[in-house]
């Protein structure tokens, strides 16, 4: 078996999919930013612990869990509430949780939109270091997201997680257009400390995680960068194939695109 740790913040309306995900796992942890709706209650009538922590960064409730928290297993799974385990990854998961010779393993999520698996515009297979062991495992902050730290030995799971990154309809729209500003800070904030980190010879890495992170990085340097971003994923990454739920979300991702470049602009003139 294995322990899994969903992240939440006022996470009513997702948190019950997420939890009714995990099938029988018998160790499911909440660890909660200050909640004031109903997720505490829901996590705690479905079973879970609740804890309570300040959110700082992904990275750092991450950690704080990987660390100080009481995990009933030795492996762990990371969910954010709008994630759902699949039984394929759940098998695959209680295959793996017995290894020692990692420390974590990366999976892919299947990203979901208006209730379409959306692949090509959403880069599909983009893995992330989801199943991990602890205490060994540690993130580091990156952007307006968490990554392995350069240590961690990996390895790679098979199945996928399920995204849904428009949970809620027109609201769910409307919150993640709020959250990407908010991203798009720390997006910005994370590129100018990434000045002169990153290698030219890792755009032609084979490895793709690698090629995918220093395209984005030096991506910054071009011009009409929503539009940019609308034909990479329109079209060189064929999100018109995912339909119109494809054409929405690459149209959101060039919103996105002019939230960073507006905040990097911001973040260069008043150095």
């Amino acid at each position: 078996m294995f322990s899994v740790l969903i992240l939440t913040l006022n996470e009513e309306r997702d948190l019950p999919r997420c939890l009714a995900s995990v099938g029988d796992c018998d160790d499911i942890v909440v660890l909660d930013s200050g909640s004031t709706d109903a997720t505490a209650d829901l996590a705690r009538a479905a079973g879970a612990r609740v804890v309570t922590r300040p959110f700082d960064n992904f990275a750092g409730q991450r950690n704080h869990a990987q660390h100080s928290l009481a995990f009933r297993h030795p492996w762990v799974f990371h969910l954010d509430a709008d994630e759902q385990l699949t039984p394929e990854l759940i098998a695959e998961c209680k295959k793996n949780s017995a290894r020692t010779d990692i420390d974590g393993l990366l999976v892919a999520p299947k990203m979901l939109w208006e209730d379409h698996w959306v692949p090509h515009c959403t880069d599909f297979p983009a893995y992330q270091a989801r199943f991990v062991r602890a205490p060994e495992f540690a993130f580091i902050e990156v952007g307006h997201g968490q990554r392995e730290a350069p240590h961690m030995r990996l390895g790679r799971l098979h199945a996928n997680y399920l995204h849904d990154l428009s949970s809620g309809g027109a609201e769910g729209e409307a919150e993640w257009l709020e959250k990407h500003r908010r991203y798009a800070r720390a997006e910005a904030r994370a590129q100018l400390a990434a000045v002169g980190t990153v290698s030219a010879r890792d755009l032609l890495s084979g490895d793709r995680l690698r090629h995918r992170r220093a395209l984005k990085h030096f991506s910054y340097a071009l011009p009409c960068r929503p539009l940019l971003r609308f034909v990479y994923q329109y079209v060189l990454r064929r999100g018109f194939l995912d339909g119109r739920a494809g054409l929405r979300y690459c149209q959101l991702l060039a919103r996105y695109e002019g939230f960073a470049a507006a905040e990097l602009r911001l973040l260069r003139a008043a150095r």
